[in-house]
């Protein structure tokens, strides 16, 4: 990882990696998420004519993927419609001083 980058992450409180460093869990969720997708749009809904057709295509399935993918560890409901249901028990819970 370049220097610049590693202390722009620093400026701004960012860590580099989302999981544990250094070992094979390492990036797991991002690597399962890149081959999701390129296997479902990448490489199964081309050939792209242009860059422009990508960029609105990768939106779409983002898009897609977020608000509509029934998702299995989450009960068979959206990402964004668990994420919605988790903030608003949070949002019942007592806060505690």
């Amino acid at each position: 990882m370049s220097i610049r980058y590693t202390e722009r992450l620093a400026e701004v409180g960012a860590s580099a990696s989302v999981g544990s460093v250094a070992d094979s869990y390492d990036n797991a969720m991002a690597e399962a998420l890149n081959g999701t997708f390129k296997a479902e749009l990448i490489e199964h809904q081309g050939p792209w004519r242009d860059f422009d057709q990508v960029e609105r295509a990768v939106f779409q399935w983002v898009a897609w993927y977020n608000s509509e993918r029934l998702h299995s560890a989450l009960g068979y409901v959206p990402p964004d419609e668990y994420g919605q249901a988790h903030r608003a028990q949070l949002d019942e819970v007592p806060q505690t001083a």
